[in-house]
């Protein structure tokens, strides 16, 4: 083993001044945030691919029947604080009756249709596939309500391609008893409801009168539209005041709006 000559020469003590208290930062802190904002920027742009209405929509109302035949579906509702955060449901599933034939595609959403799957025609007896604003609530009783449509003697949806007037909401009084419509105030049904912003294509004949509204005592199906035990309408009612979007998704094309749609 190899010795030193010990060092007899000792250095003057030096002066300390008071010790720096060090601040504790995790390593991964800086990591930490960029990957959140990664996450948000990610979130960010996904939400602005996804079709419109939903990509500006802060309440959702997402219908999914099984299949494109199914007469039955899956009603949930569900919020989200900003575009970029995840969607939360609110309230359990309820039941809901479509379509009789099943679900076609809106003419507004065919390009997601795939090989085989058809698309909305008027008269077809099938609930749209896509994406659309609910509109004001409607019914029979005079209610005190922003933007609503009190149903009176009178008061038709015109359902007729030939008119001008078609999928609007009119009276006898204007449209006259010739054109083609539904006299909604003979239909118990529509006692209370929510229209739905359904973007058609008159050339085409792509649909009308697309309603939420309740559901008929033993039904086997719908024209085309959603129906729904009468609490479950009043309760959507308050639920879109501020605003909503209807999705109609069969489960098959989910997975078309990955990343627009709540898991």
């Amino acid at each position: 083993m190899m010795s030193f000559p010990a060092n007899n020469h000792r250095s003057p003590p030096r002066k300390r001044g008071p010790r720096k208290r060090k601040t504790w930062v995790p390593a991964f802190a800086g990591t930490n945030g960029v990957l959140i904002a990664a996450y948000l920027s990610l979130s960010y742009a996904l939400a602005q691919s996804c079709p419109a209405p939903l990509r500006d929509a802060r309440n959702l109302v997402l219908v999914t029947p099984d299949t494109m035949s199914s007469r039955t579906a899956t009603l949930r509702r569900f919020t989200r604080a900003s575009l970029n955060a995840p969607w939360q449901a609110d309230g359990g599933p309820v039941s809901a009756l479509i379509g009789r034939n099943g679900t076609a595609w809106s003419h507004a959403f065919r390009n997601f249709a795939a090989a085989g799957e058809p698309i909305k025609v008027d008269g077809d007896k099938r609930a749209p596939a896509g994406f659309f604003a609910i509109g004001r609530s409607f019914g029979f009783a005079p209610v005190k309500r922003a933007h609503y449509l009190h149903v009176e003697e009178g008061t038709t949806c015109v359902d007729d391609p030939s008119s001008p007037a078609y999928n609007t909401i009119s009276t006898r009084a204007r449209v006259g008893w010739q054109v083609h419509g539904e006299n909604m105030w003979r239909v118990p049904e529509y006692r209370r409801g929510l229209l739905v912003d359904y973007p058609t294509d008159r050339a085409a004949k792509g649909g009308s009168c697309i309603f939420i509204h309740v559901r008929k005592a033993g039904a086997a199906g719908t024209a085309g539209c959603v129906a729904l035990a009468e609490p479950e309408v009043a309760r959507l009612q308050n639920f879109a005041a501020g605003g909503a979007v209807l999705a109609i998704v069969p489960r098959p094309a989910l997975g078309r709006f990955a990343g627009c749609l709540p898991k």
